[in-house]
């Protein structure tokens, strides 16, 4: 007759527990997943910060500028996304808002509709704009048209005077590609060194040659703060500052984590951010 088969012997404990940990791990990682997806498409918190700048003369004290970059208007991130940003910016009541590139993921033809609402803006002195490297993949030239039709002011290596400081903008350093980089000379060429330059350049790479051209204060985006591991190792070796303030020389150089994400829309431990930087003399 047959012999009986042994009984089926139990998996071993070590197996029962590696599926255990995957099993654990893979729903814990679509719950971050999940998580990083409602913090993205909920929109950006509000940060502050004040940054005193040694040549502001009294009068321009408390002057808010209103720093968002890496909107990344696209597909999936469109025109309810511009609005948030529109809505959050508007309740800060700034003096200036400075758009530091990257803000669409495409063609003029195809994000028009979604960038529609960056029209109701609203400062005492307007709104600027410079390119990020996303432009430069998405028709520049025609962006920096469009912008400038929803009342933006464009600053292509460029500058203007306000009330205590300069503004200068640089194009991105992709724009080189097509003749069209950053160009310090034009945009800073002829300035009263005296009064404190704000410059908005979207890479803080660009850092260094701000220091050499004396700017005060650069404005920068690009970074998302890593948006999410394992990329946060990426931005932190190829940008000298990921997130947040700090001084080189006599520069101080600010990057803000951006409003958007690229990508996929997800974020984990680097909230969206808009903010708001208060620029403080040292004579008030």
């Amino acid at each position: 007759h047959t012999p009986a088969l042994p009984p089926l012997a139990a998996p071993p404990r070590r197996l029962f527990i590696a599926r255990a940990v995957a099993a654990g791990a893979s729903v814990a990682a679509t719950a971050a997943v999940g998580y990083g997806t409602a913090t993205t498409l909920r929109g950006p918190t509000v940060k502050r910060v004040t940054i005193p700048l040694a040549k502001l003369p009294r009068a321009a004290h408390g002057f808010r500028i209103a720093v968002v970059s890496d909107i990344h208007l696209g597909p999936i991130l469109g025109r309810a996304h511009t609005r948030r940003i529109v809505e959050t910016i508007n309740r800060t009541d700034p003096d200036l808002v400075a758009i530091v590139g990257d803000l669409v993921d495409g063609s003029v033809a195809d994000l028009a509709p979604a960038a529609e609402p960056l029209r109701e803006l609203r400062s005492r002195h307007g709104a600027y704009f410079v390119t990020g490297n996303h432009e430069y993949y998405s028709g520049a030239a025609q962006w920096v048209d469009h912008v400038r039709e929803l009342g933006i002011h464009p600053l292509e290596n460029a500058r203007t005077e306000l009330p205590g400081f300069d503004l200068a903008g640089i194009n991105d350093l992709a724009g080189a590609t097509e003749h069209a980089g950053p160009d310090y000379d034009l945009a800073l060429g002829g300035r009263d060194p005296a009064r404190a330059v704000v410059l908005m350049a979207h890479q803080p790479v660009t850092i260094h040659d701000t220091v050499r051209h004396g700017v005060d204060l650069q404005l920068s985006g690009h970074t998302h703060g890593g948006q999410m591991w394992p990329f946060t190792y990426v931005a932190a070796a190829t940008n000298p500052t990921v997130a947040g303030l700090e001084r080189y020389g006599d520069t101080q150089l600010y990057v803000t984590r951006g409003a958007g994400a690229w990508g996929p829309p997800v974020r984990l431990g680097a909230p969206p951010d808009i903010t708001v930087v208060e620029l403080a003399s040292v004579r008030a």
